[in-house]
């Protein structure tokens, strides 16, 4: 007997208790989104309520967890691979660490001075522990300075021992060959690596003065000058201060002239002007550097000296009222010198500064002289004269010497000897046209076309070539872009406008069906579905030509006797393959016919027997039956091994 868990009484009918406070008998939801994702959830309540412990760890086993080791689960822990090694002379590479020193030297010989600080520049290259001494050169000073020391590894005492950079810092003297130097500080640089290797800096020192040096600085004694203006102070205050302005010099109204770019050279010590030219890349001038040599320039000339000699003789003040001053040069505005007028466009930054100083201009704005070039002239042909090919006619306007346009050479390897036929008729409406029928052929190699009439005989029309070998433009296209006739636009019942004649396909030959079949993705549904309703059209009466075969005309019956006659003796040839590319190479039109006298020439070149009275029997028979009843030419039979 099953008793209850909770009440202890037994599990039968009428025993049970039910608990009225549990209401919910659902399952617990186990599915639930966090952040938009779903997410799975176990599940904390069982039906009714009641707490799952299956689902919850007690604490022994929380406790347990927590002590447990790693290790037993997953093993011992990798050790990280070894870093790479980097030799010093990669790692350090163009890193050197900068101090700045000082030493002192004994004059013995001056009055003035006992001793002179001399500042030093000690570097050290990490790469190789080497160091140098480099003094800060100083205009005029009389004393050899820049290297002193230059780059070695320098010994620190009479053991051999050298300078190491842990032996460097702030506020310490080193001694280097007899020269005891003073570091008083260091770069940035230099700081943040000696820190790094926990090397602790000394606080920064002053850098020592000389005093003679200092001396030297105090202002002079001021002279009155008994003149208005001291050119001795001017020669002395803006010793090698030029200003330079960028200017251009336009000549292009004149015969030959050009736009050429000048710098003009303002001396402030003495007031004269320079100018030279700016020579480019192969511009086909004189190397010449000035256009004018320095000289002060006049500005207003006196009214007698207009007419002064001034090639022969200099110009002095009593000639000139005015002479040309730095405020007569102004970015923007025009300047004439030597009767040449120059457009100041530009100046460099001292000139900037100088300007803002000393006459308070601070707007001097760059100002664009770059003509902007027209536009190019786009190469329009001339209108086709109709002679030739478009693409033939063009070259003559594309070189002096015209060439020949590209071929596609691959396309012609590819298609070489492939000719597509087609019989048409001449749609016209005269009478005489109707009957008359053409043969086309589309030479895949080049997409050109040939027309061949062959002949009737009484039909009062000569035939033989109608058209040469050429490209046949379509009606619809132009002139600037002709769109030429393809193999996808030949098929049964299309109609072929070629030089204002319009032709109408009427019949194939087996190549271009065969080609049409391997080729169907460049026809038309149309042009496919013409032959395929051609070709039905042909083998439905052939059962009825088998039943007319034997009621053929007696004369074509002999024809034909006499053409199997001569095509067995041209199989048992051997060459019967040279034949065949014979009769081609001579059947320039790709017209299918020869006349009787080049038959005989090809077959004696070949060595081919041939029956001279069978020959003639042939000729006649063909000239005496009908154009209707044997539409081929001559020799198509006999070369059809």
């Amino acid at each position: 007997m099953v008793s209850n868990p909770v009440h202890g009484l037994p599990f039968l009918p009428g025993t049970s208790f039910k608990d009225s406070t549990k209401t919910a008998f659902h399952r617990s939801q186990t599915l639930g989104y966090r952040n938009g994702y779903a997410i799975v959830r176990r599940p904390t309540v069982g039906i009714g309520g009641d707490r799952l412990q299956f689902n919850q760890l007690s604490q022994a086993e929380l406790d347990e967890l927590a002590s447990k080791a790693p290790v037993l689960t997953y093993g011992q822990p990798k050790q990280a691979p070894p870093a790479d090694f980097i030799p010093a002379h990669v790692a350090f590479d163009k890193k050197v660490l900068k101090f700045d020193a000082y030493f002192q030297e004994d004059v013995p010989m001056s009055t003035e001075e006992q001793y002179r600080i001399r500042q030093v520049n000690i570097y050290y290259y990490l790469e190789d522990d080497s160091m140098s001494v480099i003094e800060p050169v100083v205009e005029n000073s009389g004393i050899p300075q820049g290297k002193l020391i230059k780059r070695q590894r320098l010994a620190k005492n009479d053991r051999g021992d050298h300078y190491h950079w842990k032996d460097l810092n702030r506020g310490i003297n080193i001694t280097i060959y007899g020269k005891t130097f003073r570091v008083v500080d260091c770069d940035q640089f230099t700081q943040v690596f000696l820190e790094s290797q926990g090397i602790e800096l000394n606080p920064p020192e002053k850098m020592a003065l000389d005093p003679y040096t200092e001396l030297r600085k105090q202002p002079l004694r001021k002279y009155v000058t008994p003149s208005d203006f001291d050119q001795l102070k001017q020669f002395l205050t803006f010793d090698k201060q030029v200003l330079r302005f960028y200017a251009i010099w336009d000549d292009t109204d004149s015969m030959y002239g050009e736009c050429r770019t000048y710098i003009i050279h303002y001396y402030l010590m003495d007031d004269t002007v320079e100018i030279r030219e700016v020579h480019e890349r192969n511009d086909g001038r004189d190397p010449f550097p000035l256009l004018m040599n320095r000289q002060r320039m006049p500005k207003v000339l006196v009214e007698n000296a207009k007419n002064f000699p001034q090639c022969v003789l200099e110009i002095s003040d009593q000639e000139v009222l005015e002479w040309y001053t730095a405020k007569d040069f102004i970015v923007g505005k025009s300047l004439t010198v030597l009767g040449r007028t120059f457009f100041i466009y530009d100046c460099d930054p001292f000139t900037r500064r100088y300007y803002k100083e000393k006459f308070g201009i601070t707007d001097l704005p760059r100002i664009d002289v770059n003509k902007q070039e027209p536009p190019p002239v786009k190469q329009e042909l001339p209108p086709y004269n109709g002679f030739g090919l478009v693409e033939d006619s063009a070259q003559n306007c594309f070189a002096l010497i015209p060439k020949a346009p590209k071929k596609d050479v691959i396309k012609m390897l590819v298609n070489d000897n492939k000719v597509l036929r087609y019989l048409a008729a001449l749609e016209s409406p005269i009478p005489e046209d109707k009957d008359r029928r053409f043969v086309f052929s589309y030479f895949l190699a080049t997409d050109m076309i040939s027309i061949f009439e062959p002949p009737v005989r009484n039909s009062g029309i000569i035939g033989g070539k109608y058209l040469g070998r050429t490209k046949v433009v379509k009606p619809y296209s132009t002139v600037d872009n002709p769109i030429y006739y393809g193999p996808s636009d030949f098929f049964i019942g299309a109609v072929i406008e070629v030089f204002g004649h319009r032709f109408i396909i009427l019949d194939t030959d087996e190549y271009v069906l065969k080609y049409m079949e391997s080729n169907a993705a460049q026809y038309s549904p149309e042009a496919l579905a013409s032959v395929q309703k051609h070709v039905r059209k042909l083998e439905a009466p052939a059962s009825e030509s088998e039943s007319k075969q034997t009621e053929k005309d007696p004369g074509v019956q002999e024809l034909e006797a006499l053409i199997d006659t001569i095509q067995k003796q041209l199989k048992d040839h051997s060459c019967k393959d040279n034949i065949r590319e014979a009769f081609q190479i001579y059947d320039k039109e790709a017209s299918g016919y020869v006349d009787r006298d080049m038959f005989f020439k090809i077959c004696e070149s070949l060595n081919v027997p041939v029956d001279d009275s069978l020959v003639k029997e042939v000729t006649c028979k063909r000239l005496l039956l009908p154009a209707f009843t044997f539409p081929n030419p001559v020799w198509i039979p006999l070369c059809g091994l």
